[in-house]
């Protein structure tokens, strides 16, 4: 399962409706090789499914997520920060061993 926050809940209205995105748009989550600690995030919004889509849904938000990016973001919860410190949205991942200065990438 893939988790949303309430504060990323409110960011992700805002710009579906700032960018005109329908209730076909759904977050994709990725993981990617690379980073200073081994893995980063992607995500974006899309509205395309592919054949190894891994669907979840959580406060009327659907995210979708490959098999192989699954196994290393299951648990994870979308967050947003607005705060002094800039993040924007972020992961917070139960799977990860340690996370980058920067909270960019990760390591399993």
């Amino acid at each position: 399962m893939l988790f949303v926050s309430e504060s990323a809940l409110a960011q992700i209205e805002k710009i579906k409706v700032k960018d005109s995105l329908t209730e076909a748009h759904f977050i994709r989550v990725s993981v990617l090789a690379g980073g200073c600690s081994g893995f980063t995030y992607d995500m974006k919004f899309d509205n395309e499914s592919r054949p190894d889509d891994q669907v979840f849904e959580d406060k009327g938000v659907k995210l979708v997520t490959d098999l192989k990016s699954f196994l290393y973001v299951f648990n994870t919860t979308l967050e947003f920060s607005d705060g002094l410190d800039g993040k924007g949205f972020y992961f917070v991942n139960p799977n990860a061993s340690r996370t980058c200065a920067c909270g960019e990438s990760f390591a399993v």
